[in-house]
């Protein structure tokens, strides 16, 4: 058994992201394609014989311990199986902006979930793995897999997706963020308008065209928005396309905004007081043994 090893985080995006019906557990029923971006955060995990979790990062303000998404996971994970006599250390750099929409502290979790796996050797099967992820958190089982996938439920439902071609992603983190429960409170009072063609999307990508992709990007939660806030964000899309992207879009609850660029691409991006990020799309971290449904 090693004691050490380091996984990579990456960050997600949300080509589409529809927020359906509040559901008897209080969480709503969601429908989403998500799409892992090559930003990421790096976690170091070490195992040793003992007790306790320690969890912490190179970001001053952030949760610590088993307050940190990465310390539950770790806490989740041992609990499944049944391991009482292992002590856990994590450390991450963060490179995902925090309250962004952007899944950093779900992808850090989801790492913990994958570097213990393998540090223990225990093998988990997908189902297994999902179930330690979904306890988690909502977005930690499609971390653990990656790539692009069509994301059901809370979004532990997972199933593959033809992949996105390959293309440059510019995200920009604006100044402010967006608290997601409040958000959620907010749509749950929007007349929703327009709501994304997740079946066109998942034809789009099947047909590998990048530029129907781009006109299908689609998130509700930017109809949720206060006034001011949407504003900056339709500003942020309109510097993106006008950068030359061939669409953008929020990702997730927000507040980042991503623009898709051909790839080859070298996109200048110009939004002041703005975090932005030039990355590309990423692949499968890990193969699904079979899809867990079938989406109609």
């Amino acid at each position: 058994m090693t004691d050490r090893v380091r996984e990579r985080a990456f960050a997600k995006i949300n080509l589409t992201l529809d927020v359906l019906n509040k559901r008897p557990d209080g969480y709503h029923e969601l429908v989403t394609v998500m799409q892992t971006a090559s930003l990421a955060d790096e976690v170091y995990i070490s195992v040793k014989r003992g007790q306790g979790i320690r969890a912490m990062c190179d970001v001053p303000g952030l949760p610590r311990d088993l307050d940190n998404l990465a310390g539950k996971a770790a806490k989740a994970f041992l609990d499944h199986v049944g391991c009482t006599d292992t002590a856990v250390d994590i450390t991450i750099e963060k490179h995902i902006p925090d309250r962004a929409g952007l899944a950093g502290g779900s992808s850090d979790a989801a790492a913990v979930i994958r570097g213990l796996d393998g540090l223990l050797g225990t093998g988990l099967s997908d189902g297994e793995l999902v179930s330690v992820a979904s306890g988690v958190g909502s977005d930690v089982p499609f971390c653990l897999f990656g790539g692009t996938r069509l994301c059901r439920g809370r979004g532990e439902i997972l199933e593959d997706a033809p992949e996105l071609p390959d293309c440059v992603i510019a995200i920009v983190k604006p100044e402010f963020s967006v608290s997601t429960p409040y958000l959620f409170g907010r749509l749950d009072d929007t007349p929703v308008r327009v709501r994304p063609d997740t079946r066109g999307m998942l034809d789009a990508l099947r047909a590998g065209e990048l530029f129907k992709i781009c006109g299908l990007l689609g998130n509700v939660f930017e109809e949720a928005l206060p006034e001011a806030q949407r504003r900056q964000v339709e500003d942020i899309k309109s510097r993106l396309v006008g950068a030359g992207a061939l669409g953008a879009v929020m990702s997730g609850s927000g507040s980042a905004v991503y623009g898709v660029f051909p790839n080859g691409t070298e996109p200048e991006v110009n939004v002041p007081g703005a975090e932005i990020f030039i990355v590309k799309n990423v692949k499968k971290l890990r193969q699904l043994q079979k899809n867990q449904s079938n989406w109609e």
